[in-house]
């Protein structure tokens, strides 16, 4: 199972960032290809949970969960509207991200150690 949701997860971000730099070309299909990225890689965090106890693993948790969240609203806010509305979303989203992608493994280094 953990192959898969790493196979989702590395498909998901390839199509998302294809999907996002395409889309400055106008290309009619961009903004779906970016949507199903963005949906796979937020299918892969959101099957990969947290089990432990650690007050603030659980706190970064809900903050990649609502990055993931923000990712696949980004795709809806490129189909949806023709202005540039979706990158303020997805730079929000893509902070989250990279805060929680470096923090969620410092925490769980800590509660190895201590």
């Amino acid at each position: 199972m953990n192959r898969l949701l790493s196979a989702f997860f590395i498909t998901g971000a390839i199509l998302l960032l294809i999907g996002a730099a395409v889309y400055i070309t106008h290309w009619v299909y961009a903004p779906y290809v970016y949507t199903v990225g963005a949906t796979l890689v937020a299918l892969a965090q959101v099957n990969t949970p947290y089990k432990g106890t650690n007050r603030n693993i659980r706190r970064l948790r809900r903050q990649q969960l609502f990055g993931a969240f923000l990712l696949v609203i980004t795709g809806g806010f490129m189909i949806l509207t023709e202005d540039n509305e979706w990158i303020l979303c997805l730079s929000v989203a893509a902070l989250l991200q990279v805060y929680t992608a470096f923090r969620i493994p410092q925490e769980e280094k800590k509660e190895k150690e201590g």
